[in-house]
């Protein structure tokens, strides 16, 4: 009963392993002919996992942790959080995913396990109260999403995204070990507590000061921050789109979630020196985000620099240095994750003649051929540009005012000059879908999965404030970990 009671708050990880393991074993005696029922399988494996965790086996006030595997994963209301989020993203990235792999010839079993994998690294690196478990976490997550980047084999584009992205991935990684030995050569330990007792006594030392920059180095690669961001639109390009919005969503909400558990727990004696570090960042992939995407003709990139912008609002948050701002941050990336997926799923209609297409002007009159997915389209363009009564209106301005009130007034300045600019290839998008000559059709048919995921996010766009009271709770509830 002992070991039970043990193991139980890592029951949703071990659920997901065995999941991947299965979903693998039916693949490889079944063969390919069972790939649409391994699938969908796969599509209620991580939701599946997100239930289990909503059992909480911790029975206790918030901020209240278990410490598993001798003290080197951290089970407690944030990673529960994090965790939920990014496998319900996970979920309705596969779900929207199978007619496109099918129409591509890529619909293998392959796929769904290394959906699996890697948000069983994912998870590990949101518990992760240990810099090796950091790094385990991190790989596995890693070296499931180089392969999903050239998940195509057949196709240049896509083997090129996969290649770049490993090798900027292991650069980033290197950047993350030296910054931990570092830490280790300062401390003589790499558990987070360890650290943060010595951090406390020697906070202004240049070694520690060292290793907090190439740690952040390795994170903002990871977050897609500017200037690490250079990966980001050729991966987002080259990779078969539904492995793109897997990308925008859940390995976002685990980077993010790794970022906060390393800054709020063991270098949070050195706020003064990271804070100035994430303004940089944050200011530099607002301008990126911005003036990089004005130019872009292919949907994909332009998402792809979207990303960074909004990236740049979450770094805002996080720069406060306060439970207020990590609050912030948790909103704008929970309404975020909804916009993108539904962005992306008008992109996965966007077919003619079985063809995918991912230019802009491919979304010419489609106002006249197809009114409910440009309405959605339309709706989302109008929430990332911040444009009131919308959702992504309320997320920015609850960043905004995080802030203003941390004392960061030139940077929330910026957040909305730099809103403005990017307001620009927003609504670009809404002329030419309502306004410009019309394209060639899209192929009729009804997908499931985009249809879901399509009428979710509008609804969730428009009725945002609805939900917004939800959300700031859920936020309040997991930072409770950090400020008890």
């Amino acid at each position: 009963m002992d070991i039970i009671l043990q193991v139980a708050p890592l029951v949703p990880e071990i659920s997901l392993m065995l999941g991947a393991i299965t979903l693998l074993m039916l693949g490889v005696f079944a063969g390919e002919k069972a790939a649409h029922g391994i699938h969908k399988l796969g599509v209620m494996l991580p939701l599946a996992v997100a239930v289990i965790i909503t059992f909480d086996p911790l029975e206790a006030e918030p901020g209240a942790t278990w410490l598993m595997g001798a003290g080197m994963l951290s089970v407690d209301h944030f990673s529960q959080i994090m965790k939920s989020l990014l496998l319900v993203a996970a979920s309705f990235s596969l779900y929207m995913a199978p007619r496109y792999l099918e129409q591509q010839g890529t619909l293998k079993i392959e796929y769904p396990v290394l959906i699996a994998l890697s948000c069983l690294g994912m998870m590990v690196m949101v518990s992760a109260n240990n810099f090796l478990t950091v790094y385990v976490g991190l790989e596995l997550q890693s070296l499931a999403l180089y392969v999903l980047a050239s998940f195509r084999r057949d196709d240049l584009r896509s083997t090129e995204a996969g290649l770049k992205y490993f090798v900027l991935g292991a650069l980033a990684s290197g950047f993350l070990l030296y910054g931990i030995s570092l830490l280790y050569g300062l401390t003589g330990s790499i558990d987070f507590a360890g650290v943060s007792a010595v951090l406390a006594t020697t906070p202004d030392s240049f070694a520690a000061r060292m290793a907090l920059l190439f740690i952040l180095v390795a994170l903002a690669f990871k977050i897609s921050a500017a200037p690490f961001h250079m990966w980001t639109p050729d991966v987002y390009q080259g990779a078969p789109t539904p492995v793109t919005a897997f990308f925008s969503v859940a390995p976002k909400v685990a980077a993010m979630g790794l970022m906060v558990r390393v800054l709020y727990g063991p270098l949070l004696e050195m706020s003064a020196d990271w804070q100035k570090v994430l303004i940089v960042l944050s200011a530099l992939s607002m301008a990126v985000g911005a003036f990089a995407a004005l130019g872009q003709t292919n949907l994909k990139r332009l998402l792809a620099y979207s990303s960074i912008g909004h990236v740049g609002f979450m770094l805002m948050g996080l720069a406060c240095a306060n439970q207020t701002g990590g609050e912030a941050m948790l909103v704008y990336l929970s309404t975020y994750l909804v916009m993108s997926l539904t962005a992306f799923a008008v992109l996965l209609s966007m077919r003619t003649n079985g063809q995918p297409l991912e230019e802009i002007k491919d979304l010419a009159g489609l106002s006249r051929s197809r009114p409910g997915l440009a309405a959605g389209m339309a709706l989302v363009m109008f929430s990332m540009a911040g444009i009131p009564p919308l959702v992504g209106f309320f997320t920015k301005v609850y960043v905004l005012l995080a802030a203003a009130q941390s004392g960061l007034m030139p940077l929330a300045v910026l957040g909305v000059v730099m809103s403005v600019v990017s307001a620009f290839y927003y609504i670009r998008i809404v002329k030419v879908m309502y306004f410009d000559e019309p394209a060639p059709a899209y192929d009729r048919g009804f997908d499931t999965g985009v249809g879901v995921v399509l009428v979710t996010g509008g609804v969730f766009t428009l009725a945002g404030l609805i939900f917004i009271t939800a959300i700031s709770y859920m936020a309040s509830y997991a930072f409770q970990t950090f400020y008890p």
